[in-house]
């Protein structure tokens, strides 16, 4: 958004969505899911592709799962 110089107000205007979802959006750390409507919107908005937008990060569950019993 900062790259495209567009508001909450403004992306949830392109996106036909609330503001107040689009604040949640930005500032989530974590997501359990995006829907693939909402997904595609933005991505269609911001004119990027869905690895503009999201970081993949290894949940700290998993990790201490596969480590080895010492």
């Amino acid at each position: 958004m900062a790259e495209r110089d567009i508001s909450n107000k403004e992306l949830a205007l392109l996106c036909s969505m609330n503001p107040v979802s689009i604040s949640k959006l930005k500032n989530r750390r974590r997501f359990t899911r995006i829907d693939e409507s909402t997904l595609n919107a933005l991505c269609k908005a911001l004119k990027c592709q869905p690895g503009d937008l999201l970081i993949y990060e290894e949940d700290k569950l998993d990790s201490k799962a596969k480590q080895p019993n010492s």
